[in-house]
């Protein structure tokens, strides 16, 4: 077991990310901050390092590390990697999330079925 290991690495094993390429992707797009500044995937994390996660839009999740670990264990023992301090979602960020439109379909999966195609002509408000 490390005292420090690669904040990509963290991620990934901790369960935050679903996997390493994730992890490396989310610290690329500058998705993470380690104690309030923007880290890259080859940052080192340990015990007691605040790391704040955006994972999508309204998505956001701040954890303190607890310990770190460089190789996979189960996820009931990922969980205690780290303490989930992320405050709840204020009633205006809540509205927003409501109002948001559904995400797209993944590319290359081809054309929407009539139900489908009706739920989204509903939604546009042509029909």
């Amino acid at each position: 077991m490390a005292d420090r290991v690669r904040l990509d690495v963290f991620l990934d094993v901790a369960c935050l990310a679903k996997t390493r390429s994730q992890a490396k992707e989310l610290c690329d797009g500058g998705k993470v901050e380690v104690n309030g500044e923007r880290a890259k995937p080859h940052r080192l994390v340990g015990a007691g390092d605040r790391i704040k996660l955006t994972l999508g839009p309204g998505r956001k999740r701040e954890v303190v590390v607890r310990e770190v670990r460089d190789t996979h264990v189960s996820k009931a023992e990922a969980r205690t990697l780290y303490e989930d301090v992320t405050p709840p979602p204020t009633p205006e960020e809540l509205a927003l999330r409501r109002m948001a439109p559904p995400p797209a379909p993944p590319k290359g999966w081809g054309r929407p079925e009539k139900k489908d195609r009706r739920a989204l002509e509903r939604l546009r408000g042509r029909k």
